[in-house]
Formats: C-alpha cells, sequence, structure tokens
C-alpha cells in the first residue's frame, strides 16, 4: 500500500482527513505533518505567500518524501502558489492542493457553486483555482474558526450553517466545503440547505485512490 503524506497548517485538519482515508481507504498508509505557524503567518502577511513561505513548504516535502512517501496531500486551502511550487519540483510524484479534487468534482456537477470557507485567505486564492466559466459564490463564516479554536464545535457548526443558508438564498445549485475543518459540519449543512454537499477530503480520498490505488 503506498504512503501518503498529510501536510497539514491548522490544527483542525488532521482529524477529518484522517477519518475519510479511515472510512474509505483504510489499507493506505499515513504520516501526517502539522506546522500550525503557517496559517498564522500566513494571516499575518496578508494572506501573501512569500519566499520565505514558499521554501518552508519545500522543505515540508522534501522531508516527507525523505520519509518515503509516494504522494502529498496538503490539507489547508490558502497556499495554493506554494503547493504548485511543490508539485512542479516533484512531479510526477502525485502532490495535491486540499481542494484541487472538489474543484473538478463541483465543476463536472456544474450549476452555481456556493463556496463557503471560515478562513477568509481561502477566499482570496481559491476563486482562482476555478474556470473563469464556473457561476461561483463564495461566503466566509465569519467566527466559525475562533469558535473552533475554542473548542466550541457547536458554535463553529452553527456559523456554518447560517454562512451556507446565505448561500442558498443567493440561488447556488450545491455547496462546496472549502476547507478540511468544515467537514464535520457537512451532514448539518446538507440537513439544513437540502443542497449537494462537497467537502475537499472526500473528494481528496476519491482523487488519490485514482492515482494510486
Amino acid at each position: 500500500m503506498p504512503r501518503i503524506a498529510l501536510i497539514h497548517a491548522l490544527a483542525h485538519s488532521p482529524a477529518p482527513i484522517n477519518e475519510a482515508l479511515a472510512r474509505s481507504w483504510p489499507q493506505a498508509q499515513r504520516m501526517n505533518l502539522l506546522d500550525d505557524s503557517l496559517s498564522a503567518d500566513l494571516a499575518a502577511s496578508g494572506g501573501v505567500a512569500d519566499a520565505a513561505m514558499h521554501q518552508r513548504f519545500q522543505d515540508l516535502a522534501a522531508y516527507a518524501v525523505g520519509c518515503g512517501a509516494q504522494a502529498i496531500l496538503f490539507t489547508c486551502s490558502a497556499f495554493g502558489s506554494c503547493i504548485d511550487a511543490v508539485a512542479k519540483r516533484l512531479a510526477p510524484m502525485p502532490v495535491l492542493k486540499p481542494n484541487e479534487a472538489m474543484v473538478a468534482e463541483a465543476e463536472r456537477a456544474g450549476g452555481r457553486i456556493g463556496l463557503l470557507a471560515s478562513f477568509a485567505p481561502t477566499l482570496q486564492s481559491m476563486p482562482s483555482e476555478f474556470s473563469p466559466a464556473t457561476a461561483l459564490h463564495c461566503e466566509l463564516a465569519a467566527d466559525a474558526m475562533d469558535a473552533l479554536n475554542h473548542g466550541d464545535t457547536d458554535t463553529h457548526d452553527r456559523v456554518v450553517v447560517a454562512a451556507a443558508l446565505r448561500l442558498r438564498q443567493r440561488g447556488v445549485d450545491r455547496i462546496a466545503l472549502a476547507q478540511f475543518s468544515l467537514a464535520r459540519a457537512a451532514g448539518a449543512v446538507r440537513e439544513a440547505t437540502g443542497l449537494p454537499v462537497l467537502t475537499t477530503v472526500d473528494s481528496a480520498v476519491a482523487e488519490l485512490r485514482a492515482r494510486l490505488g
């Protein structure tokens, strides 16, 4: 079975992807690397990934490869340019951005897509990953991440559901949860809105299986 390196920038990201892999591909070997200062430093820089940030991603990827990883999945959606640079250097090894599989799945489904995030820089970087022809509507679940950071999962989910309902009012056909940490609220969003809900974790696992399985 392949060894997959899961590289995290948020403390809330490991659980959703490890649960999805355990559920859908338990045979895969997983290694988890967490640097939760990455997101804080990106936010402090106004969402701009500088040369030092790019080098940190290269260093993390090199460590994963040195540990025998045969694929890398980054799990924070605000570092697209850093991940693209890693993928270019390590090609043809599969190096996935957390959201690229979900973006592709959403575009195949078509219609108006509601992109929901709780980390503001994600809504700066991620829309450019969609085709310009995509009817994309973005919504920030403000304060949801802060609630999660304080262990208040009920408030987190409630804020996310409220943001999803705003997207429904804007006429979207499906909702795409932009971060791994949002996957925990997928069921509540689906129930509250009655809309199809895509998660980065489930789409990423399906893509990894297709490439490595």
